[in-house]
């Protein structure tokens, strides 16, 4: 888990304030919270630095694992290039919200998101680090 003055804890938030126009949550309640949280940096391919309480728990990994996974493996492999179409627009336009798409945990669950909120984050300096994605609403498939 970061420590929520982790400076990527802090852009996550402070960008989602100035795209959305709204807090997402203060930072000490980010872990815990009760939507889905989840990030990843801005290398190539992108992998996964943070994931809140929930994401670990869909996702089915402890903080470690699912942080050194690259984001793309969230999806299938068939619906990757969906994920990067809106990962695309998402650079472009600095935010969308809407999103719905499938997803696969670790141990092959398949889940349904909806309403999902992705966008850019970007630290005090302009820089682009990274994306960011948070929902509330998903759905088990296979159960």
């Amino acid at each position: 888990m970061l420590d929520p003055n982790d400076p990527r804890l802090v852009a996550l938030l402070e960008s989602y304030q100035h795209f959305l126009q709204h807090p997402l949550a203060a930072p000490q309640e980010l872990f815990d919270a009760p939507f889905v949280v989840l990030a990843h940096g801005n290398q190539t391919p992108a992998v996964l630095w943070y994931g809140n309480a929930k994401a670990l728990e869909l996702w089915e990994m402890d903080f470690d694992a699912f942080t050194h996974m690259e984001s793309r493996k969230t999806a299938e492999p068939d619906l990757r290039e969906a994920r990067e179409v809106l990962l695309r627009e998402v650079q472009v336009h600095g935010y969308s919200s809407g999103y719905r798409g499938i997803r696969i945990s670790r141990t092959g669950r398949r889940f349904e998101i909806d309403q999902a909120t992705v966008w850019n984050i970007v630290d005090r300096t302009g820089n682009y680090i990274g994306q960011a994605a948070t929902f509330v609403c998903w759905r088990r498939l296979d159960e």
